[in-house]
């Protein structure tokens, strides 16, 4: 069973910095897609950061140039380094991946996991 573990959420002020992380665990064969959403109250969940199946990098025009994404395919972890935190990126922060994975080669299957959710609170 695959699962990823999200961590390093917080409550930050105006201008702070946190670096969230995940990890993906289980019987994995390839991890295609990874990245954050994110999702505030009342909202629906967006996309943040994303690393695509064809190994392009996708950010959300919000955060360009604030928050960085990195890859580290042989611990299958991604991290989101967020700097000048505002307010409005208060949201609980979703790790996303298509991976695939099975007890074999002929067993093998393709899925979309999402991790449990870390909050990141940023005051004003």
């Amino acid at each position: 069973q695959v699962r990823l573990v999200e961590s390093g959420g917080g409550l930050v002020q105006t201008g702070g910095s946190l670096r969230l992380s995940c990890e993906a665990s289980g019987r994995i064969w390839s991890i295609n897609a990874m990245g954050w959403y994110r999702q505030a109250p009342g909202k629906q969940r967006e996309l943040v950061a994303m690393f695509t199946g064809g190994g392009t990098l996708n950010y959300a025009d919000f955060v360009k140039g604030r928050f960085t994404i990195s890859r580290d395919n042989a611990e299958n972890t991604v991290s989101l380094q967020m700097n000048s935190l505002k307010p409005e990126d208060t949201a609980v922060y979703y790790c996303n991946a298509d991976i695939v994975s099975g007890r074999s080669i002929v067993s093998r299957s393709r899925a979309d996991y999402w991790g449990q959710g870390t909050q990141v609170t940023v005051s004003s």
